[in-house]
C-alpha cells in the first residue's frame, strides 16, 4: 500500500477548524508535512495556521464548505494549482445534529447526512480523480466506532458513519486497481469539542493530542482500517458479530438503558 510523504505531495484535512481535524493537521506539520486545512469557519482556520508557526512543516487555510460539491472541485483544482499535487487526503468533516424531541428522521437527521455522507462524497470524486491522474495517493475516511452497530441515542449519527465504512469497504476494490491507498479512520471517544456535549459515560476517552498521533502512526504504517482504543474495538466488533437476541440486551446493559 502506497504511503503518503512530505516530499511526494500536500496532505489536505476537512474539517480542520476544531476537534480530530485540527489536531491531525498540527501533527501532520510536525511530521514535514505542507497541510492544506478546509472547513467553513475562516477565523478558526487562521487561528490553526498560527499555531503551526515554527513547525517542521506549514499549514494553509482553504475555507470551503464540503457540502457545496461545484466548489469542493474548484478548491481541488486550486490547492494542486497552488501547493503541488494532493498525496494524503484526510476527509474528516462531521458531526451530528439533534431533532427536535418526539421527531424523527427531521431537519437533525438530514443535516447529519448531509455533512457526514454527501459532504465526504463530494470530497471523495474530485480527489480520487486527481490522484488518479498524477497516480499516487492516500485518502483516509474518519468514520467511528459508532459505525460498527446500531447504539441507542446516535441514530442519525451511527447510521452516517456506517455509511461511510460500507461505502470505503465496497470502493477499496476499485482504488486498489488504480493504485491508490484507502482507509478508514474508526475512533472511539476522543476529548474535542464535539463530545464536550454528551451527557453520558464515554468509556476508554482519548485526549485529543493522543490520537492525533494515533491517526497520523495509522496513516504511516497501518492497513485499511485505523481503529482506537482496542479496550473498545474489540468489544464492539464482538458484539456485532452476536445475534439480535443477544445484541439488543447487551447493548442495553452497556449504555445503561441509554
Amino acid at each position: 500500500m502506497y504511503r503518503a510523504r512530505p516530499s511526494d505531495g500536500c496532505a489536505w484535512v476537512t474539517g480542520a477548524s476544531s476537534g480530530i481535524g485540527r489536531g491531525v493537521a498540527l501533527e501532520l506539520a510536525r511530521r514535514g508535512f505542507k497541510v492544506i486545512i478546509t472547513a467553513r469557519r475562516a477565523d478558526e482556520l487562521k487561528l490553526v495556521c498560527e499555531d503551526s508557526k515554527g513547525l517542521p512543516g506549514e499549514i494553509h487555510a482553504e475555507p470551503c464548505d464540503i457540502t457545496d460539491r461545484e466548489a469542493i472541485q474548484s478548491l481541488i483544482e486550486r490547492i494542486t494549482h497552488n501547493y503541488g499535487p494532493i498525496a494524503l487526503a484526510f476527509l474528516n468533516a462531521g458531526t451530528f445534529f439533534k431533532d427536535r424531541p418526539g421527531e424523527f428522521g427531521g431537519d437533525g437527521f438530514r443535516k447529519t447526512f448531509l455533512l457526514n455522507v454527501d459532504g465526504t462524497i463530494n470530497c471523495l470524486g474530485p480527489v480520487i480523480s486527481a490522484m488518479a491522474e498524477q497516480g499516487i495517493g492516500q485518502i483516509a475516511v474518519n468514520a467511528s466506532l459508532a459505525g460498527y452497530g446500531g447504539m441507542p441515542r446516535s441514530i442519525a449519527y451511527s447510521a452516517s458513519k456506517a455509511a461511510l465504512i460500507v461505502m470505503c469497504e465496497a470502493l477499496k476494490f476499485d482504488l486498489d486497481k488504480r493504485g491508490l491507498t484507502l482507509q478508514i479512520v474508526n475512533p472511539g471517544f476522543v476529548k474535542t469539542p464535539l463530545t464536550d456535549n454528551n451527557d453520558f459515560p464515554m468509556p476508554f476517552l482519548i485526549e485529543l493530542d493522543d490520537a492525533s498521533r494515533r491517526i497520523c502512526d495509522g496513516f504511516e504504517s497501518g492497513g485499511f482500517e485505523i481503529a482506537f482504543p482496542r479496550g473498545l474495538v474489540w468489544p464492539l466488533k464482538l458484539i456485532n458479530l452476536m445475534p439480535y437476541w443477544l445484541y439488543f440486551p447487551l447493548m442495553r446493559w452497556i449504555t445503561k438503558g441509554a
